[in-house]
């Protein structure tokens, strides 16, 4: 199985999108589009949507001091609320029921150095055969993944909350469940969906049994 972190794992999505709006608060104007953004692109590396938000919405020069600048300041903002945010309810027993029976990774678009260091200080590198964050993207992770040999695509369940996690699990052939709430839902009618982790279980026995594929659940 394959997870995205913030909002699949822990609830820190709301943290993410908090730190958007207080990084470009000098930007008032601005605010809303640039949230709209960063939600509309979930997923993706928080410095691809620096780039964005200043080419396409600020119309402002951007270089890589800049990039380094908003990264610094945006892991200042959100670094201690993440180590200290709850876990999506069912997320731990999930973790808890299959570490050792099934693979399971972690592909977010949190930079690598960050994810590392908040698995590690949440005490959750023991579930995980890897742990992968940006760069690269999602979908180079699950193609490095599956050409490693160790994972057959259609046995792999991608569970995310946004449109990049559904995108990069449609494009590398593995199947998808989304995690939504009722402030957030970016999928298409007929996507699988769950409310939390609580019933993941069932949703991806559905997903495989539609789908005639077996996943040693039990």
């Amino acid at each position: 199985m394959l997870f995205d972190f913030d909002g699949v794992i822990l609830e820190s999505a709301e943290i993410k999108t908090d730190a958007f709006r207080d990084l470009f608060s000098d930007y008032p104007a601005h605010v809303a589009e640039i949230v709209q953004l960063h939600l509309r692109h979930s997923g993706i590396s928080r410095h691809i949507k620096f780039e964005m938000i200043h080419r396409d919405i600020l119309r402002l020069p951007f270089d890589a001091a800049k990039d380094e600048e908003l990264g610094r300041r945006f892991e200042a903002l959100v670094m201690e609320k993440v180590l200290s945010c709850q876990m999506v309810p069912g997320a731990r027993d999930v973790l808890d029921r299959f570490t050792g029976r099934l693979p399971m990774a972690l592909i977010s678009g949190t930079p690598g150095t960050e994810l590392a260091a908040i698995v590690r200080r949440r005490g959750l590198e023991r579930y995980f055969d890897a742990v992968h964050g940006s760069p690269p993207a999602k979908r180079e992770w699950i193609s490095r993944l599956l050409l490693a040999g160790r994972w057959q695509p259609e046995r792999v369940v991608m569970v995310g909350d946004g449109l990049s996690d559904f995108e990069a699990a449609r494009d590398s052939g593995v199947h998808f469940v989304g995690r939504v709430t009722p402030r957030h839902n970016p999928f298409s009618p007929g996507t699988p969906v769950v409310a939390d982790l609580t019933s993941l279980v069932e949703a991806i026995s559905a997903l495989l049994d539609a789908a005639q594929r077996e996943l040693p659940i039990a």
